[in-house]
């Protein structure tokens, strides 16, 4: 993405969710320390295992190429994590790179299971190349659903990624209930395929089938750019569905 980020831009629009995120009762930090993240989401009874993307056992992030986000009630207890990491696929794309296992695994060679498969037939995955932010692992505690944080948390991450390394694209991989109940359009994707992920990776006990979900990097440019428009409508656009 020939751009850079505009730093007070930037912290306008985050500004603007980090607020609406307290005005909810859940304060949101960033750490780059994925030990200590797959420590805080195993503590978590009602989240799913972290996906080997975000784990350092099986696939280490360089400092600067991820982060994680937390967010923690009055009572500092955990309420939301999501996490975030850079691929470099300038010489490849994101189908490639689900194919061959490398989204999951450092090495495939050392750590995939033999009957370990990715099948992507989304058409635009291939298109996907460059600079590509993957955002996901995210949960949301059960008493905060249905308030409009999923916006918050989805905005967020992408303004974070915006400033850490301006993209050409930001992808992740969504469950088909999540469109089917609308989710998705409260986490702002508005693009989205079918066979994004046909996932089996044995010894992780994870058999997935999941959406494509995207955006460009100068989607992602316009709408924090735009934000100065639309933050008078902020806390509209952040109500329960």
């Amino acid at each position: 993405m020939t751009t850079v980020a505009n730093p007070l831009q930037v912290s306008r629009f985050l500004r603007g969710y980090d607020d609406a995120a307290a005005q909810k009762g859940i304060k949101l930090s960033i750490g780059f320390d994925f030990h200590e993240y797959v420590s805080i989401t195993r503590s978590l009874p009602t989240k799913r295992p972290t996906y080997p993307n975000f784990r350092p056992d099986r696939s280490p992030i360089k400092l600067g190429e991820g982060y994680w986000m937390i967010g923690v009630d009055n009572n500092s207890d955990v309420a939301l994590v999501q996490a975030a990491r850079l691929y470099d696929l300038s010489h490849s794309n994101f189908a490639e790179h689900l194919e061959s296992l490398k989204a999951f695994y450092a090495d495939p060679t050392i750590h995939a299971h033999p009957q370990d498969r990715c099948t992507c037939i989304a058409p635009s995955a291939k298109t996907i190349t460059g600079k590509v932010a993957y955002h996901g692992d995210f949960w949301l505690r059960k008493d905060f659903r249905g308030q409009g944080m999923p916006k918050i948390m989805a905005a967020t991450l992408r303004g974070v990624s915006f400033a850490m390394w301006a993209p050409d694209f930001v992808v992740g991989l969504a469950e088909r209930w999540l469109l089917d109940k609308g989710v998705l359009a409260q986490y702002g994707h508005a693009r989205h395929e079918p066979g994004g992920s046909i996932l089996q990776l044995v010894e992780e006990d994870i058999a997935d089938e999941d959406l494509l979900v995207w955006m460009t990097g100068e989607e992602l440019r316009r709408l924090v750019d735009h934000h100065d428009r639309t933050e008078s409508h902020l806390d509209r656009s952040i109500s329960p569905a």
